[in-house]
């Protein structure tokens, strides 16, 4: 017996949503190090935007880049207080 495997196609939005949630990862990253207060903000929206275009195919990614850009602030504006670094 041999079946054929069903193709899944993702909408666009699915894959703007993989986008989102990678540009915030990478947003968020960059936020630890260099001005917490102008990045961390937009790597907030486009993980929230990202987690509001999926369903199931970035799901994980999209919860990821929610937790790691409210870590990124967290964790940037620390460091930036700690070293007398500007927050913006």
């Amino acid at each position: 017996m041999s079946t054929t495997p069903i193709e899944r196609r993702s909408s666009g939005a699915e894959t703007a949503a993989g986008f989102l949630a990678a540009i915030s990862l990478t947003a968020s990253a960059i936020a630890i190090f260099y001005r917490p207060v102008r990045l961390a903000p937009f790597a907030i929206l486009c993980a929230l935007i990202a987690s509001a275009l999926t369903n199931e195919r970035h799901r994980r990614l999209a919860a990821a880049a929610v937790i790691a850009a409210s870590a990124a602030w967290l964790i940037g504006m620390a460091f930036a207080v700690l070293t007398s670094n500007p927050i913006f």
